[in-house]
This record gives structure tokens, sequence and C-alpha cells, in this order.
């Protein structure tokens, strides 16, 4: 049965990337699924970045989106935490406070005497960051760094 789907996914890769979506890290399946929406796209890249080891070559090497210094780059951290931790994420965004929200602020590498303002921010900004429920995590963090640019205090951790 793993074979099984394994290989439908697999052969779904070519039609993937017309469809999926770019907040799944580094990798192959990163690359094919480039710049799409759905879950199901997310899922098939994610699965083929480690169904094929690519990310750990990606890293080593530089290439397949990651960094070159075999550490993955700061937007695709920020992009997997962002993904893995969404419904968290836009709760503790409405609240203003939280431990997400905290770490996502420390993906940012914002000061700690910054942080409340980026909560702040975060919070007045929520309609803006979550507009529907079909929303990507890349958009929101689209979104909310490009309202952080647009704050004198904040503008300098997106720049």
């Amino acid at each position: 049965m793993n074979k099984l789907i394994a290989i439908a996914a697999v052969s779904l890769l070519p039609f993937g990337s017309a469809f999926a979506a770019q907040d799944i890290g580094c990798g192959l399946g990163t690359q094919l699924m480039k710049d799409q929406n759905g879950l199901i796209f997310r899922v098939l890249g994610a699965t083929t970045n480690g169904f094929f080891g690519n990310q750990t070559f990606g890293i080593t090497s530089g290439t397949l989106g990651c960094a070159k210094n075999g550490v993955v780059a700061e937007n695709a951290r920020r992009s997997m935490f962002a993904a893995t931790n969404v419904d968290q994420l836009s709760a503790e965004i409405a609240a203003g406070e939280g431990e997400t929200l905290a770490t996502l602020a420390a993906l940012y590498k914002v000061d700690a005497a910054d942080v409340a303002a980026f909560y702040a921010l975060a919070q007045s900004q929520y309609a803006t960051l979550f507009p529907n429920a079909e929303v990507t995590t890349g958009e929101v963090l689209a979104r909310l760094e490009t309202v952080m640019a647009n704050d004198a205090r904040l503008a300098r951790y997106v720049a």
C-alpha cells in the first residue's frame, strides 16, 4: 500500500507544479511546487523533499532553494515554521501574544525591546494578514513583512 501511495505521489509530480505552494522549505519538491496553492501540493512537495532526501543535498550544496552555508535560508525557516503552526499563529496574532508568535518574532530576529511593538502591529493587522480561510502561509508572511516594512520601528527587521 505504501509503495502504491509513493508511486501515485511521484507520478503526479509533473502535474503538481501547476497547483502547489511555496511554503514547504527547500528541496526538489519545493522547486516543483513553486508559487502555487493547495494543501495537497504542499504535502506532495514536502513528501518529495523527504522521500528523495534532497533537502540534505540542497542544504549541503546550497542548491534547491537552500542557503549555500549549509543552513536553511531565514525566509524558508519562517515559512516552514508558519506552515506548521498556522492555526496557532492565527489565534495568537488575534490575541496579541503567545509562544508561537514569540517564536515568529525570534525568527525575524526582533529585538526584545521591539517584541511588544511586533505583537501589537501583527494584532492590529490581523484582518490584513488573514483575510479569509484560503490564505496561504506564504501570503500571510508576505503581508506581515509589508506591514512591518511600513512601520518605522519594525522596518529594519525585513530590510
